[in-house]
């Protein structure tokens, strides 16, 4: 994303030499233009005086939530020390950056007094030279690593999510893959250091997964997993295929994150539950009293059948978690529609009808459609899907700037 990076921070950043005391890193902003000192670039941009002040403002906020970890009455309530930590940690790493940026500022104010005292001495005037060429392009590499941090966040990117795997065309050869998708993701998940359950599934007859539901819990889980959400389609020969022919199936991954009572109102008139025996392991309780639910929403016609755990009320409570999830997963998707319209965004839409992926046995390839590239078949049954992720979220990072540089233009 360099082109568009170097378009916002043209943009949005400035030199300060109009105003050399810098308050807030307490340095000058010398560049090699000030000095008569050549470089690669025509001149170093330093972060202005606005970005500075809001800089500022995230590292006093930081520092007064690290005095508040130390805080008796915070420390003695579990919930708000979480809240704080949690809070603390969403700018420490903007504000990592922010100072080494401000000790770059200073190292560059030093070497440019250097320049300045030499005089005629040319040996000490060339070490300050390739000193301040040196700093340059560190100073670049922060102002560009601020400006992408500083873009807006996701507000659902630090939730635990709903993972649901649902066959789609394709017959017992969609439910295998389905089968293979939720294998891929459990080592994922694993290697995240999340946790995961099941909480609702539906087997194939021939093996796999007709759908299957999965709570993931852990660190920032919606940020990554959201980008896996959309219909994967497989092309290879099926194990039940006696004739060698390629059969191309599908299978579709929801990521709803989680809510609660606050995210999602449901009006209980709205809500028509029936309860019936679970059958299956769990020993004599399950098969003979009703602890299964089956709850319907009459207004969006989703229907939720729980019979995970061993009582009616925990497969009630779960039944309810899982329906609020998807509720605040359609309006969450509306919003995030409409948004991408108004800003013209070319990203993936993450919805569950957009085609994201295909996987291609004969080829050995997985071709992701979203980023318009090929990646060794292995490299995502392994797991391995981090570099994948990691595109999709530099190239969100891209259309951002792309826009916020074109608003800046227009302003």
């Amino acid at each position: 994303f360099s082109t568009a990076a170097t378009a916002i921070v043209a943009a949005t950043i400035a030199l300060s030499s109009s105003s050399p005391n810098n308050i807030f890193c307490n340095a000058f902003v010398p560049t090699s233009s000030n000095i008569n000192i050549p470089s690669s670039q025509s001149q170093l941009h330093a972060i202005d005086e606005k970005m500075m002040e809001r800089l500022d403002g995230i590292r006093r906020s930081y520092n007064a939530l690290t005095e508040r970890l130390a805080d008796p009455d915070v420390i003695g309530d579990s919930n708000l020390l979480r809240k704080v930590m949690s809070d603390r940690s969403k700018s420490e790493e903007v504000v990592l950056a922010f100072e080494e940026y401000c000790q770059f500022l200073e190292e560059l104010e030093g070497a440019t007094e250097l320049f300045q005292e030499a005089g005629d001495d040319p040996d000490m005037k060339e070490m300050a030279r390739e000193e301040i060429k040196e700093i340059e392009p560190k100073m670049e590499e922060l102002e560009e690593r601020i400006t992408i941090l500083l873009l807006p966040k996701d507000p659902n990117d630090d939730r635990n999510v709903m993972l649901e795997i649902r066959a789609g065309t394709g017959g017992s050869e969609a439910n295998i893959f389905a089968g293979d998708l939720l294998d891929v993701y459990r080592k994922f998940i694993q290697t995240e250091g999340w946790q995961a359950t099941i909480i609702d599934e539906s087997k194939g007859d021939d093996g796999g997964y007709k759908n299957v539901v999965l709570e993931v819990k852990g660190d920032s889980v919606y940020s990554k997993m959201k980008w896996e959400a959309g219909v994967h389609r497989v092309q290879r020969v099926p194990a039940t295929e006696t004739q060698g022919r390629v059969h191309t199936s599908t299978a579709t991954v929801a990521i709803m994150p989680e809510c609660d009572e606050v995210d999602v109102k449901i009006d209980p008139k709205e809500i028509e539950m029936s309860t019936m025996r679970s059958g299956g392991a769990g020993g004599q309780n399950v098969n003979k009293v009703e602890t299964a639910v089956d709850l319907l929403h009459k207004p969006t016609g989703i229907r939720i059948k729980c019979t995970q755990e061993r009582s009616q009320l925990k497969n009630k409570d779960l039944a309810m978690k899982m329906l609020m999830s998807k509720l605040y997963d359609i309006e969450n998707e509306k919003r995030e529609r409409e948004e991408r319209e108004r800003r013209g965004e070319q990203v993936g839409t993450g919805g569950r009808s957009e085609k994201i992926r295909t996987y291609n046995w004969k080829d050995s390839r997985c071709s992701d459609h979203r980023l318009g590239q090929n990646f060794p078949l292995n490299q995502f049954l392994n797991a391995d899907i981090g570099p994948i992720i990691d595109a999709m979220i530099a190239k969100d990072q891209e259309e951002k700037l792309r826009q916020i540089s074109e608003e800046a233009v227009a302003n």
